[in-house]
């Protein structure tokens, strides 16, 4: 066994509202079987483990859904479990997501105490009234008062999610909340585009031809102004859409970017280990009853290629602002990156879309704001 992996993602799916835009999996929590889920997960962490063995973990994320809305009792079985299992070192990126106002002091300090080092806050816009249109049910003022005691607890590095694009929003509107998430001289930022999903109520809405959204040139202003915010105020763009101050990049992020080994634990749950990359079933009762019988609740597995392999190596690689080292491609697989992709990344650079360093393939400028057109460049070709 190769004992490479140094990363995991813990998938808690529970909810106490539904956002309009999400599409991950996620239940409401109320009648959920929420204590027998938490004791499913600690069985595909031992099974995996021994399965999948690592030496150390070099960052542990837990998403969702909402991982702060188990109590406290259920917060200090589900961290007991991933010590035992996953034993996060001193060292170890421990990341838990959050809602702004659903951190009390004795979570907060629950969480301090297991190890974990990094809290993500679902923030989004600090425009309450888009926030009420989002679905989102806290307010300005509850991320100011959460950050405020985060920070009183102990916790140094802190990331916020900002989404952009959202119905009937300016400019303007999108202005203000960089302003306002300035102030709070937060270490990370992550910012995305709204994208409209199936099965959510913004898909439905649009449907109808009742959701109105900025248009596609005010988005890209968005993105710009963005761009231009964070480097202005010391926030590096390390990759296309998460800024952060110097020494506090997301490591569990750069997991994924830089196409390295991860397991995925929980209901819905993606992971990459062996060359493998592996989807865990979704619905609740399916992924227990799959752990129960089998030990594990795998609803699909894919032994990556090694054409695979080097296309993901592209697509992703490109998604970081330093993007994808020729030297690391050749020890990897053995093979030239010109002389795998040449033609693809000549084109992309004569559209410029693409540029080349001494020993890096990355992004120019238009280039990240035309990402998806550039990733699709180096998809099934070989």
């Amino acid at each position: 066994m190769r004992n490479i992996v140094q990363a995991a993602y813990l998938h808690i799916p529970f909810c106490e509202q539904i956002c309009h835009y999400c599409d991950f999996n996620k239940v409401f929590l109320q009648g959920q079987p929420v204590d027998e889920y938490i004791e499913s997960m600690d069985v595909e962490m031992k099974n995996t483990v021994e399965a999948y063995p690592f030496k150390s973990l070099s960052t542990i994320f837990v998403g969702g859904g909402t991982p702060t809305v188990l109590n406290e009792k259920q917060l200090e079985t589900f961290l007991a479990s991933i010590h035992r299992h996953l034993k996060p070192s001193t060292n170890c990126e421990f990341t838990f997501e959050a809602n702004p106002g659903d951190l009390t002091i004795e979570k907060l300090t629950l969480l301090k105490e297991a190890g974990v080092n990094r809290l993500s806050f679902g923030v989004q816009t600090f425009n309450d009234q888009l926030l009420e249109k989002i679905g989102r049910t806290h307010r300005r003022k509850d991320v100011f008062k959460t950050v405020e005691l985060a920070r009183n607890v102990g916790f140094e590095n802190i990331s916020l999610d900002l989404i952009y694009a959202l119905p009937e929003q300016t400019i303007q509107d999108f202005q203000e909340t960089l302003e306002t998430a300035l102030t709070l001289e937060v270490e990370h930022f992550s910012a995305y585009s709204l994208i409209i999903e199936p099965k959510t109520v913004f898909y439905n809405l649009m449907r109808k031809g009742t959701l109105k959204l900025p248009s596609q040139e005010n988005e890209a202003k968005m993105y710009e102004i963005l761009m231009e915010f964070m480097e202005k105020h010391g926030y590096h763009q390390y990759e296309i859409s998460n800024f952060s101050t110097k020494g506090y990049e997301s490591r569990h992020n750069l997991t994924y970017w830089n196409n390295e080994e991860y397991y995925g634990i929980g209901a819905g749950a993606h992971g990459y280990v062996d060359g493998k990359r592996i989807v865990n079933a979704g619905p609740l009762k399916k992924y227990m009853m799959n752990i129960e019988e089998k030990g594990f609740p795998y609803n699909d597995i894919h032994t990556v290629t090694e054409s695979e392999k080097m296309e993901e190596e592209l697509f992703l690689g490109l998604r970081k602002t330093e993007g994808v080292s020729k030297h690391h491609f050749t020890n990897k697989f053995h093979r030239s990156l010109m002389d795998v992709f040449g033609d693809q990344i000549n084109e992309q650079k004569d559209k410029g879309l693409l540029e080349e360093t001494r020993d890096h393939i990355r992004l120019t400028k238009q280039g990240k704001f035309l990402g998806n057109e550039v990733f699709q460049a180096f998809i099934g070709l070989i």
